[in-house]
């Protein structure tokens, strides 16, 4: 057997024109099977994938579309007996030349670690302060962690142990499928290597916000679902977001000093992240920047829980938030 029998590669994507195909470059001839899995593309990105000698599976546009859904169905499309290993990576990512080997070497070395990931970076994080912002999130400690992000490599004999990716989970779905492989008994890892490098081209403050409001969503669902997880950003969100401007809008009736109050824990909050990206060795204008869009990232984060659960409520099938 060798790495290029033991491993399959899934990729996943919408609309990522020619992301798609610096993602596909960066993968085909390391691996024996390749599949592309598109939801619902209508920028030409199937008929590219196929030009570029890769099989492609189309998703059914009569159920809704997910990113677990797509690499569930990508996993599927390699047959009844998958080889050891799947690399999944999305369609605005970039295989980091050597990766492979590097994953491969620390999975084939322990039987129960069900996950291995690396680093990912921002292609063009200079473009824009939204992408700088992602590529300092990319960026996290190596070791035994509690959850990836969606490019990952994985044993098939965990992924099929657990059953995949909840098809519904439509954000947060890669932190959801770890906390079911860790309860499971499978061990995650993030080895210190380059892994994928991403491109999140987002160049408007609309852009930044439907994505934020997304994460909330994620925060909601994989909450419900994992009513451990996400609790210290559940509790952030509905203080910061909720609580303290519902006591804004009291204090305008009533009384002032609760706005003062209101904005001292405000401005509280704004300082300590900016001290926080300041040690991370941020310079002054930057970590300015940062605080200020994570100090607002509270409130699409708050629309977005309450989206998840207004659905619920109503009985409403769950959608794809999309920012690109």
């Amino acid at each position: 057997m060798s790495l290029k029998s033991d491993i399959a590669i899934v990729a996943i994507g919408r609309n990522e024109g020619d992301r798609l195909l610096r993602c596909l470059a960066s993968i085909q001839g390391q691996v024996e099977q390749l599949v592309y899995v598109d939801s619902g593309s209508q920028d030409g990105s199937v008929a590219r994938a196929r030009k570029a000698g890769v099989k492609v599976v189309e998703l059914d546009p009569a159920r809704p579309f997910s990113a677990a859904r797509a690499r569930n169905e990508g996993f599927q499309a390699l047959g009844l007996q998958p080889p050891e290993f799947v690399q999944f990576i999305d369609g605005d990512c970039e295989l980091v030349a050597g990766w492979l080997a590097v994953g491969y070497g620390a999975i084939n070395e322990a039987i129960d670690l069900g996950l291995v990931t690396g680093w990912r970076a921002e292609i063009n994080p200079d473009a824009s302060i939204y992408n700088a912002l992602c590529h300092d999130e990319w960026r996290r400690p190596a070791g035994e962690i509690e959850t990836s992000g969606g490019d990952m490599l994985v044993r098939s004999e965990a992924f099929t142990a657990v059953g995949g990716f909840r098809d519904d989970v439509i954000a947060a779905e890669d932190d959801e499928f770890c906390q079911r492989l860790r309860q499971a008994g499978w061990r995650l890892l993030r080895v210190p290597s380059e892994m994928t490098r991403h491109d999140a081209h987002m160049q408007h403050f609309g852009e930044w916000w439907q994505r934020a409001r997304r994460s909330g969503h994620g925060f909601a669902q994989v909450g419900q679902l994992h009513p451990h997880f996400f609790r210290r950003e559940r509790a952030r969100v509905l203080v910061y977001g909720v609580v303290l401007p519902l006591l804004f809008g009291l204090g305008l009736w009533l009384n002032f000093w609760i706005i003062l109050g209101v904005a001292a824990v405000y401005a509280f909050s704004f300082l300590r992240i900016y001290r926080d990206r300041r040690g991370g060795g941020l310079e002054p204008k930057v970590a300015f920047q940062h605080a200020g869009l994570l100090f607002l990232s509270k409130f699409p984060n708050a629309l977005g829980m309450m989206q998840f659960y207004l659905r619920r409520l109503a009985g409403r099938s769950i959608r794809i938030i999309e920012y690109k």
